[in-house]
């Protein structure tokens, strides 16, 4: 029987670098799906099993039907041996879990929406609904500087409707989270309810479960998203969870703090006369009056929890290098190549040289920035000035019919392959654009590894080389994860909107460390 603390996962998300982003965030060892078919394959137990929906771009019908499907597939009986899926009754047994929740504990349902929520958010939140006492949401994300009030999303302090984040969509943007979750009935919960803490918190989700409807919580920072999580916590395992990034890191902060509880109360009682050591991450507080779900604290009152030594994706920080020089990069791309650049931790400087002793085995790494952000430009300057080559391709040229066909990159090199967006973005035109990108890359000569920016960018490139499972392996900084494909090739995806202007200097830090202080 699956542990308390060992709890089944399944999460789903409507594009893949939220899905990507989710699984590091979970800190749980997780198995990224591209294709619900595959749900209850390879599963091993105490994983997250993550589902990317590919559901950014779909209409409201098609978007709730791919959700019910994932759900649907949890529930139908288990395949027969030699079905095509994985019969090893230990590798099998995350997903028996969320089929048999008797035997193997309730699982914990968590849908990813967009925090600036593009997308068809309502259609599959009200789908993602059905067969849940409720579902609670809160679509703030604080890193991103997006928060909740009032129930208003507020983009560095600008209201969504008013703020130019939603510049490149071909429909105007919601005026609160409420309308965009329509058809589903849904109450606001403010902030100063928020900050009752959880017990109070839970009360009032009971009061609006009540009534038929389900509760959008204000939030401003990730200790109020704890707070969230928690109270959602003691409802019962009914209760399922919708939110950004932001609420999936304090979900993954209950599970780390749950794990630690369930390890401290099976360590072995400690020797008479030496004082047991206390959890450092729960506060005392009276149990609650129901019992609630495996993923529950084990206190009602317990708070914002960081535990070390949780298992799960972890993060990697580009190591200092030997640098060239000091000081600020411009992104312009006419600086030097091979100039020290400035990464968390230190400098670095690239010195992608083909046929380098140091760098000769490597596979090349092709960054696909795919995204329409403004950041983006300063962030391949920033990588071009380490060194990378820089392929710019126009709209014209990756949404016409002919192909782009790109030389075999050389081993030990990066590139960096964009969108020449000089003239504007154009709404609309995205998709077209991705699938040239996804077309050049597939058609790209040998195995490089890979870093894509925008979700729908990673996924119609991965769908090009038929790749179906990812495994995260670490998340380079915020959103930016590194997976490995069951073949080992090794693919960092990250939103278009995440970084800071270092983004793609840190991930290719991180990915090629042996390549600093390489220099021409």
């Amino acid at each position: 029987m699956c542990r308390r603390d060992g709890v089944p996962v399944v999460a789903l998300a409507d594009d893949l670098s939220g899905a990507a982003e989710v699984a590091a965030l979970l800190r749980l060892p997780a198995r990224l799906v591209l294709n619900p078919a595959d749900l209850g394959v390879s599963g091993t137990g105490g994983e997250a099993v993550v589902v990317d929906l590919d559901s950014r771009y779909l209409d409201g019908a098609a978007a709730a039907d791919a959700v019910r499907a994932v759900l649907g597939a949890a529930r139908e009986p288990w395949p027969a041996a030699g079905a095509g899926t994985e019969t090893d009754p230990t590798s099998a047994r995350a997903f028996r879990a969320v089929k048999f929740p008797e035997a193997y504990g309730s699982p914990l349902w968590f849908k990813k929406c967009d925090s600036l929520l593009r997308g068809p958010v309502g259609a599959e939140a009200a789908a993602f609904a059905e067969g849940a006492g409720v579902l609670v949401i809160a679509t703030a994300l604080p890193a991103a500087r997006r928060v909740v009030r009032g129930g208003v999303v507020l983009a560095d302090g600008v209201p969504l409707h008013a703020s130019p984040a939603w510049r490149a969509e071909e429909r105007a943007a919601p005026r609160s989270v409420a309308e965009a979750m329509a058809p589903l009935p849904a109450t606001d919960v403010p902030l100063e309810t928020v900050r009752r803490g959880p017990i109070a918190l839970a009360g009032r989700f009971r009061e609006v479960a009540a009534h038929g409807r389900h509760p959008v919580c204000d939030a401003e920072t990730d200790t109020d998203l704890t707070v969230i999580a928690t109270a959602a916590a003691l409802l019962g395992p009914g209760t399922r969870l919708l939110g950004s990034g932001g609420l999936a890191a304090a979900l993954g902060r209950l599970l780390a703090a749950r794990r630690a509880d369930g390890a401290a109360a099976r360590a072995p009682a400690p020797a008479a006369g030496r004082p047991m050591t206390a959890n450092p991450f729960a506060t005392e507080a009276a149990a609650p009056a129901s019992p609630g779900p495996p993923w529950a604290p084990s206190a009602a009152g317990t708070a914002s929890v960081t535990p070390p030594g949780t298992a799960g994706p972890t993060t990697v920080e580009a190591a200092p290098a030997p640098a060239a020089g000091t000081g600020a990069v411009s992104p312009v791309v006419t600086v030097a190549a091979g100039a020290a650049v400035p990464v968390q931790g230190g400098t670095w400087s690239g010195g992608f040289v083909e046929g380098a002793a140091a760098v000769r085995d490597t596979p090349p790494l092709l960054v696909v920035a795919g995204s329409a952000e403004p950041g983006v430009v300063e962030q391949v300057g920033r990588l071009v000035a380490a060194g990378a080559r820089h392929v710019a391709l126009t709209p014209r040229q990756l949404a016409g019919d002919e192909d782009v066909v790109l030389p075999r990159l050389a081993a030990g090199t990066v590139t960096v392959l964009s969108v020449d967006g000089s003239g504007g973005v154009r709404p609309g035109a995205a998709r077209a654009i991705v699938a040239g990108l996804a077309r050049t890359v597939s058609a790209l000569p040998g195995r490089p590894d890979l870093v894509l920016t925008g979700g729908e960018t990673a996924r119609r490139v991965l769908d090009s080389l038929g790749v179906t499972t990812l495994r995260p392996v670490g998340e380079i900084h915020h959103g930016a994860v590194h997976s490995k494909t069951t073949d080992g090739r090794s693919v960092v995806t990250r939103p278009g909107s995440f970084g800071g202007p270092d983004s793609f200097v840190r991930i290719a830090a991180a990915l090629r460390p042996s390549q600093q202080g390489v220099t021409q």
